[in-house]
């Protein structure tokens, strides 16, 4: 028993010896990219003040304004030029209701809840120029009613 703990001990020694010799230096780790390390280039959305989208709104430059609340709450009041696209459907209909990814997106929905989780979805599709406006609760500018 004591030959196998000592044989044991010796091999045990041999191999932490290996490991760490050969093992990469914090420079080697820190330089080395791996799929698992490399940074993602993955949009981001930008949260805006209702003057800094109506500066948008207001400007020639090519826009979406995008409500995604229900179509009820689309009825009873709505900024102008805002386009119904409730939250719950971003993930499938994005890709066929917006096809160009790169055209800046203005996001708003009641209080600011849905329109973050709105901002966030477009932005995993690939939407690069996405701003989240908050709710409609804060915009101080005109808005209008459906037709029915």
């Amino acid at each position: 028993m004591k030959r196998f703990l000592i044989i044991f001990s010796i091999l045990a020694f041999g191999i932490t010896a290996f490991l760490l010799i050969n093992s990469p230096s914090a420079e080697e780790t820190a330089d080395a990219t791996t799929p698992e390390m490399e940074t993602t280039n993955q949009p981001t959305y930008q949260k805006i003040s209702p003057e800094d989208a109506k500066s948008i709104l207001d400007s020639s430059e090519p826009y979406i304004l995008l409500d995604v609340r229900s179509q009820e709450e689309y009825d009873q009041a709505h900024i102008t030029t805002a386009t119904l696209l409730p939250h719950d459907e971003i993930a499938t209909r994005a890709e066929t209701d917006l096809p160009d990814k790169s055209t800046p997106i203005l996001v708003y929905c009641y209080s600011g809840g849905r329109s973050a989780i709105a901002a966030e979805t477009l932005t995993s599709l690939g939407y690069s120029h996405v701003y989240d406006l908050g709710g409609i609760l804060d915009w101080p500018y005109e808005t209008e009613t459906a037709d029915l």
